[in-house]
């Protein structure tokens, strides 16, 4: 009898030989790679981050203030640079986006004030120095210092003095020193008087206050920017900020104040940009290193040497040009585990993008294994940096920081300052960055940075005073801690205990 062979039985080698194979592809997807294989530094290219970096800190770009539409020009910016690269987009509805409502609060435009009859120009003359409703026409107290409050019934009155020197004074060489003098004087000489019942408080500049009253003022005149989800808490007592020369109003010993003061409120979008690369393990890959850093920066302010934009080159725009650097060499060697990039909005109004995307992320945030946060890398001396988040009690995971320390000492071997990590560093700088809403959130975090200079928040922060070679080699500190993240089979997990400080 002739045997017939089924169609099936010839397919059966072809067949067998397709399932070997792709078994063999499956085996190696998720075999784990080493955590000590190199990473692509190659795809780490300083002409890419220069040319980057010029475009995001440009005039062009005009400070990209958070609310208004040049943060939203830089983050479309972003969003089209990350897709070039190849990132797959993982904001809200396929898109790299995920909007968001900033709540601005205002002292109103509407806002009139008068000395003996003469009016006080608001922002020029006067500073309100937060939004407040109050309606004031009345006598002025004026006292020579605070011990003119003792044993005196204040209660409903309109008190008037000169700014005093805060006890202490912010420590030598503070960053934006001015700026803190006058908030630090400001919240103790209010918080005094307030609690003697008074109206209203006038405070008339010093000598040390008077030059920093534009710069100071501006922010005053911004307002107070929040979620909405967050509460208003507004002044029950209206504190006024005047220049030296109101001093005249109070020397025959008598003034009268007439005050309307109303406030605002507005709401603008802000938007986080977020992107992914998938790792190359079909199981460790559900799992993401999130790298953070921030788009926005302080826009248009009050001209210093004539030079009224706000570029924010080292703040942010280094560690956002890196971001899209790590995202080029995740594409070419991707980690086991995907690589989420998330370029927050509205940092520079209080952390408000990063707390916002920590509170409601696009992605499982179980799946979210760390956070990789930056913020100015790209200047003082070549070969000093600052990991953040590495000693108490800021350290919420050990085995992340060790990660980070074996980075640096295999691979970029940078001179560590810890000092600014402490907790009694007068800067408080590891609460200022987009990494602490995520700690918060019980995610292992830290922070890395090149630390403060002269030009922060000041028009000086130009793409032309950035270390190239330092923002590159800070890159790959930050690109192969995440390397070494991604493709450790443990996931890295939060210390017991840990808790910070504030």
């Amino acid at each position: 009898m002739k045997k017939i062979s089924s169609p099936l039985a010839s397919l059966l080698p072809t067949l067998t030989g397709l399932l070997l194979v792709s078994s063999l592809v499956s085996s190696c997807a998720r075999r784990p790679i080493a955590a000590t294989a190199p990473p692509a530094f190659a795809a780490i290219q300083e002409a890419e981050l220069r040319q980057d970096l010029f475009e995001l800190a440009s005039d062009s770009m005009r400070g990209r203030r958070a609310g208004t539409p040049d943060e939203l020009r830089a983050a479309v910016w972003v969003a089209e640079r990350a897709r070039k690269i190849g990132l797959e987009p993982a904001g809200d509805n396929g898109t790299y986006f995920q909007f968001y409502q900033l709540r601005r609060t205002t002292v109103s435009a509407d806002t009139r004030l008068q000395l003996n009859g003469q009016p006080l120009r608001l922002w020029q003359d006067a500073w309100v120095t937060a939004p407040v409703e109050a309606h004031l026409n009345a006598p002025v107290v004026w006292l020579n210092s605070m011990a003119d409050t003792t044993g005196r019934n204040l209660r409903g009155k309109v008190v008037a003095m000169k700014l005093l020197a805060p006890v202490p004074l912010p420590a030598p060489k503070m960053s934006l020193w001015g700026y803190r003098y006058i908030l630090a004087a400001l919240a103790k000489q209010s918080a005094a008087l307030r609690t003697k019942g008074v109206a209203a408080i006038l405070l008339v500049a010093n000598a040390t206050a008077e030059p920093q009253l534009g710069f100071v003022g501006h922010r005053y005149q911004d307002g107070l920017y929040q979620l909405p989800s967050m509460p208003v808490a507004a002044p029950a007592v209206p504190v006024i900020l005047l220049r030296q020369a109101a001093q005249e109003y109070f020397s025959l010993g008598t003034a009268t104040l007439k005050a309307d003061l109303g406030m605002e409120t507005f709401e603008y979008p802000s938007v986080n940009v977020i992107a992914r690369a998938p790792g190359a393990d079909l199981t460790l890959a559900k799992e993401n290193v999130l790298f953070s850093g921030h788009h926005d920066h302080d826009g248009i302010g009050t001209p210093v040497a004539g030079d009224s934009i706000w570029n924010g080159a080292d703040d942010n725009a280094t560690v956002s040009v890196a971001m899209l650097a790590i995202g080029r060499a995740w594409k070419k060697r991707p980690g086991q585990r995907s690589a989420l990039f998330v370029w927050h909005g509205a940092e520079e109004r209080g952390l408000l993008g990063s707390r916002y995307y920590a509170e409601n992320p696009t992605v499982a945030k179980s799946s979210i294994v760390a956070v990789l946060n930056g913020d100015m890398i790209g200047r003082n001396a070549p070969d000093s940096a600052a990991l953040l988040g590495s000693t108490g009690p800021h350290r919420n995971s050990t085995a992340l920081v060790d990660m980070a320390l074996k980075a640096n000492q295999q691979f970029t071997k940078f001179s560590l300052d810890t000092s600014w990590d402490s907790p009694d560093h007068p800067e408080g700088w590891y609460f200022r960055s987009d990494h602490v809403p995520y700690v918060r959130a019980g995610i292992p975090g830290l922070f890395f940075t090149t630390l403060l200079h002269p030009d922060y928040h000041t028009p000086r922060d130009e793409a032309s005073r950035i270390d190239i070679a330092k923002l590159a080699r800070m890159t790959r500190w930050m690109y192969a801690t995440g390397w070494a993240v991604a493709n450790t089979p443990q996931r890295v997990t939060v210390d017991p205990g840990a808790k910070l400080e504030r």
